[in-house]
This record gives C-alpha cells, structure tokens and sequence, in this order.
C-alpha cells in the first residue's frame, strides 16, 4: 500500500515545484520532504520527478501518478472526516479578486474541499470594490482581494509591487499618441493606480481594451493592442515588464483577507488558514 504521507508530500510538491516550500508548507524539514518523495519513487520503482539547481518538475510517470494521489488523499479526507466529531458542516460563500483567481486558488478549493467534505462552499469572483460591497450587503463571508497599499481593512498577507506590462514594450511605446491601456472596469484598484501614475508624470492615456476577466486583458495584451498592469507576482505568460526607467513608477498593491463579521468562525477560520498557507508568495529551489 502506498504511504498518505508520502503522497501528501508528492501533490505538495507539485503545487509549488519546490521542495523547500512544499516542506514549509507541510510544517517538515527539506531532507524529510527529500525521504518522502524518494521512497515513494522505491515504492513504485519509478522516478517522479526531475530535479535540477532552480526547478522541479514532473515525470511522464509522475504526472500519471498525480490525478491518483489527488484522489487517495481526498478519500482520506472525508473517510476522516465522515468519523471525526468536531468535523464542519454548513455553508461558505467564499469571493476572491479575478486575478488570485488566475493563479493561486485551485490548490486551496481542493484542500477545503478533501478536509471539510460537508461544507457547502460558495466562490463568488470579481473585482476587489465589488466583493466589499457584496460583503457589506451580507452576501459573503470571507473575502481574498486587493487593498491599495496603508489602508487597514482586512488581515493583511502580503504586499508587493505592481508593474507595466505589454507583449512588445519597444514596439507599444514607440508608437507615439496617448499610452493605450488595457484595464479592468472601474471600480479597478490596478486601473487606478495605472491612470493615477500616468497623470502624476502628465502622460497621456487612453483605455483601448475593458473587460471583467483577466483572460479577456491578458489576450489582449498578447495581442499587443496596449499596456497592462498586474501585481508583480502575477504576470500572465507572453508578456514582459516594461522597464523601470520607460513609465511611471506604480504604487505597491496588498492582499488581505476580511471574514464578515457574524459569519461562522470556526468556517471562516478554517479556510483562512489554509489560504494563509498557500498563498503567500514562495521561490524555488
């Protein structure tokens, strides 16, 4: 039979492509992380994953291995769960930002949903403005979103710098006239901190592309018909960072949790925690 243990340690280890933070994720040493993955490869008599000095990534065997993992340990979860007596029940109307959306959610609904099988949870996406809004109407519990940089609401998790982003940065610059932008709608934290920077250095902008997803901006932007902004952390794949020296520089943006209050606390607590653990920022080995 194969070892939980090690299978936790393997799909960790996938989610972040590194075993230093797949080891602090799992709260266990890098050598331990090392000894799990290795005799999970003994067990199976297969190599899972390549390794080098920066990356980890992994094998045509491995990937077969993963979406079995994923399954054994979601079991688990609610065999666990199924027999444990502080086990949770009820419902959870969760609302993150589009971007963290794009990026980071996937590995925390997965790991509520193998620990807490009878909690009915709710995702609600949209821009950060509007996810307040609806939690001060009472329509949701726990929000992920932006906070522009200093302001209190919220549990902070960390704080990083927003950049310029364009397919071509020669090519969108050299094309003269206004700076053609591409946005979210206002209410939009990024999109004001792009059209304040902009107005600050008395440069002239336009908005040619607006949409509510970060698809809908990122293929635009592939397109090369303007200039995004993102949190560093964040940039979408076919896309380069406008240098420092060639716009304005952007303000820093903060991620922030807000439970509701009088909603369950042991729920928002329990997802909070896991967020906590998954999304804050980590590098590779």
């Amino acid at each position: 039979m194969l070892n939980l243990t090690y299978l936790n340690s393997f799909v960790m280890l996938e989610q972040t492509g590194s075993f230093t933070a797949a080891a602090e994720r799992l709260g266990i040493g890098q050598s331990t992380m090392t000894q799990h993955i290795q005799r999970l490869e003994k067990a199976l008599g297969r190599q899972l994953v390549f390794r080098d000095t920066h990356h980890v990534r992994l094998t045509g065997e491995g990937e077969a291995l993963l979406g079995h993992a994923r399954s054994m340990l979601d079991l688990n979860g609610k065999v666990t769960s199924l027999f444990s007596e502080s086990r949770l029940r009820g419902r959870l109307r969760l609302g993150v930002s589009e971007d963290v959306v794009a990026n980071r959610l996937t590995a925390i609904l997965e790991d509520f949903i193998r620990l807490h099988p009878f909690v009915d949870l709710e995702l609600t996406v949209a821009l950060s403005a509007v996810l307040y809004q609806m939690q001060e109407a009472g329509d949701l519990d726990l929000v992920l979103a932006k906070r522009h940089a200093g302001e209190t609401q919220g549990r902070l998790l960390y704080r990083e710098p927003l950049v310029w982003l364009a397919r071509d940065p020669d090519l969108v610059l050299s094309r003269g006239g206004a700076l053609p932008l591409i946005a979210f709608p206002a209410p939009s934290i990024t999109r004001r901190a792009a059209q304040e920077a902009l107005d600050r250095a008395r440069i002239a902008w336009r908005i040619v592309c607006t949409c509510g997803s970060l698809s809908g901006l990122t293929a635009a932007a592939r397109a090369g018909m303007g200039v995004l902004v993102q949190p560093r952390s964040m940039v979408p794949p076919g896309l380069k960072e406008i240098p420092a020296d060639r716009l304005p520089q952007l303000e820093d943006v903060e991620f922030m949790l807000i439970p509701r209050r009088g909603a369950d606390a042991a729920l928002t607590e329990a997802l909070s925690s896991l967020i906590v653990a998954r999304i804050l920022p980590h590098g590779a080995d």
